[in-house]
C-alpha cells in the first residue's frame, strides 16, 4: 500500500488506471473523510488529462437510509456489474427507494462512499483507496457540513462504520491511503 497525500492523490489515482480495461476506482474512508471531495477532484482531473468524464457514484445516493450502510455497500457489486448495471436511488425526503440509475457498464466509474471497498468489491476494481482521517476532524467537519441534520446520526453511522471496518478492513485492501490534513 502506498501513502499519498490529498494533493498527490488524484494524479496518482489516474495512474493506477492507465491501461486498465475499465476503471474501477473505489473510495473508502470514515464519515468527513473527504471522499465525496476527493471524487470530485479525481473527476475533474480525469475530464482534464483524459478528456472524458468519469461516471461517478456516491453511496449517500445509494443507502436506503440512516440504517443502510451494509446494504449500501452489497450494492456496489451490482453497480459495477456488465450488463444491467446501476443501482436505484434513496429518496431521503420520503424514505424510500426512487427511480433506478444505469450504470454505462463500458465507461470509466468511481465510486465514493463507506462501505466502498470490502472483500468482495475489492476485487472488481482497478484502483481502491482508503482515506485516512482522525475521528475528532472527521466528526467536526460532518456534523459542520450538515449544519445540525447529522447531529442525531452520528453515533448510529460509527457503529455501521465500525462493523464495516471490523468485517473488511478497507485499509488494508486499498493500493493508496491518502492522508488529508
Amino acid at each position: 500500500m502506498r501513502a499519498v497525500s490529498l494533493a498527490e492523490a488524484p494524479a496518482t489515482i489516474l495512474s493506477y488506471a492507465t491501461g486498465a480495461g475499465r476503471p474501477v476506482i473505489l473510495i473508502d474512508g470514515g464519515s468527513g473523510a473527504g471522499k465525496t471531495s476527493l471524487a470530485a477532484l479525481v473527476a475533474e482531473s480525469w475530464r482534464t488529462h483524459r478528456g472524458e468524464d468519469l461516471q461517478v457514484v456516491s453511496l449517500d445516493d445509494v443507502y436506503p437510509g440512516w440504517h443502510g450502510l451494509a446494504a449500501g455497500s452489497a450494492a456496489v457489486p451490482q453497480i459495477l456489474a456488465g450488463s444491467g448495471a446501476g443501482y436505484h436511488r434513496w429518496d431521503w425526503v420520503t424514505s424510500q427507494p426512487s427511480d433506478w440509475a444505469s450504470v454505462d457498464p463500458h465507461r470509466p466509474i468511481l465510486v465514493e462512499g463507506c462501505g466502498a471497498l470490502t472483500l468482495g468489491s475489492a476485487s472488481l476494481s482497478t484502483c481502491r483507496v482508503w482515506l485516512e482521517l482522525d475521528e475528532s476532524v472527521r466528526k467536526a467537519r460532518a456534523l459542520g457540513r450538515d449544519m445540525g441534520g447529522y447531529d442525531p446520526y452520528w453515533d448510529i453511522w460509527a457503529a455501521q462504520e465500525g462493523i464495516h471496518w471490523h468485517k473488511n478492513h478497507p485499509w488494508d485492501l486499498a493500493d493508496l491511503t491518502v492522508q488529508d490534513g
